[in-house]
């Protein structure tokens, strides 16, 4: 059987032979939907670098550096074992490579937040497409997107002032949940709830919080303000609690770390739970499902994000013109012992 040539290529394809060169050797000066249309072809023909991949399964084989371009990771903190997004940049880090692309990650220093630079080794003239986990400072975002490359933001500074970033987002559901946990404690007669975290943190706290107000402001039950505290720092949360006279029926916790935060500081104060305060998180953390009590909390699903998180990148590379999406996956209440059900 004839060995599949460049130029076999470039005939099926209708192009000159040099660009499906330039294509197969990875070289510049090609647009990124092109590349792939070519590549594409040469794994449907059965080329000799890809001649095991078969064409239907939309998969380029892993390990070939000329298909690589680099997605560049932007944090602002270290993602920890816990985080929520540690499983979602698992399997980007796994799936990524199938698509022609390596996830590389840079640690954005305060620093380079405060200055306006990038971080040391990130270089823009390498890099196909940038997604930013826990990026909340929006005059730095906004400089992000003027570097011209496709941006996603997973979570995002919150849109108090209704300002929105030039970039597509991805969500986890932050309003179903807390709406129905709201719903569920006043049907029990906990009409007395709380909240607890910095709501102007990021937009999903945001998007926590008003869930948490509008399902209040729904059922005509009054919030009671001494009871949200505006606050995620964990000693600052103990002196604000240490300084009421009296608590809810339930708190509402901006995430799950806030919780065990809050959990620790009324133990402090004498207080039990769910004894006297019944207590939802957020996130369903490892250490949610292990400490004492366990923590009613909702669910994010990781892999889904990691899913949809692929499909915005990879669709934005290919069309960069495409209006920007704002995009909210399912979560899931899980009710555990601190709500005492």
């Amino acid at each position: 059987m004839r060995r599949v040539t460049i130029q076999d290529i470039a005939d099926e394809l209708s192009m000159s032979r040099n660009t499906v060169s330039k294509a197969i050797n990875n070289a510049d000066g090609l647009a990124d939907a092109t590349r792939r249309k070519i590549l594409e072809k040469a794994v449907e023909m059965g080329y000799k670098q890809f001649s095991y991949v078969k064409a239907h399964s939309g998969v380029l084989p892993q390990g070939e550096a000329l298909l690589k371009g680099e997605i560049a990771l932007l944090c602002g903190c270290a993602i920890t074992p816990a985080h929520f997004a540690t499983l979602m940049l698992d399997r980007l880090k796994r799936d990524l490579p199938r698509w022609g692309y390596d996830l590389n990650a840079y640690r954005v220093e305060r620093e380079n937040f405060l200055c306006h630079t990038l971080p040391l080794a990130f270089d823009p003239g390498r890099v196909s497409a940038i997604i930013c986990v826990e990026m909340f400072d929006r005059a730095y975002d906004e400089m992000i997107c003027d570097l011209g490359l496709p941006v996603l933001f997973v979570d995002g500074p919150n849109k108090r002032d209704g300002i929105d970033l030039p970039a597509d987002q991805l969500y986890m559901d932050n309003t179903t949940a807390i709406t129905r946990f709201v719903n569920d404690m006043l049907l029990r007669g906990k009409q007395r709830i709380g909240f607890l975290g910095d709501f102007e943190h990021c937009q999903s706290f945001f998007e926590r919080y008003t869930a948490f107000r509008y399902a209040m402001l729904l059922a005509n039950m009054p919030v009671e303000e001494r009871f949200c505290i505006k606050s995620s720092d964990r000693e600052k949360l103990g002196e604000a609690l240490a300084a009421l006279t009296d608590f809810p029926d339930v708190f509402i916790c901006a995430n799950d770390f806030v919780a065990e935060d809050a959990i620790y500081a009324l133990r402090k104060l004498g207080k039990s739970v769910p004894e006297d305060v019944l207590f939802c998180g957020f996130d369903d953390s490892p250490n949610s499902r292990i400490m004492t009590p366990t923590l009613t909390t909702v669910h994010i699903h990781t892999q889904v994000m990691a899913v949809v998180a692929m499909h915005l990148l990879l669709s934005r590379i290919e069309e960069p013109n495409l209006d920007f999406r704002t995009v909210h996956t399912e979560t899931e209440l899980i009710y555990r012992d601190s709500t005492r059900l």
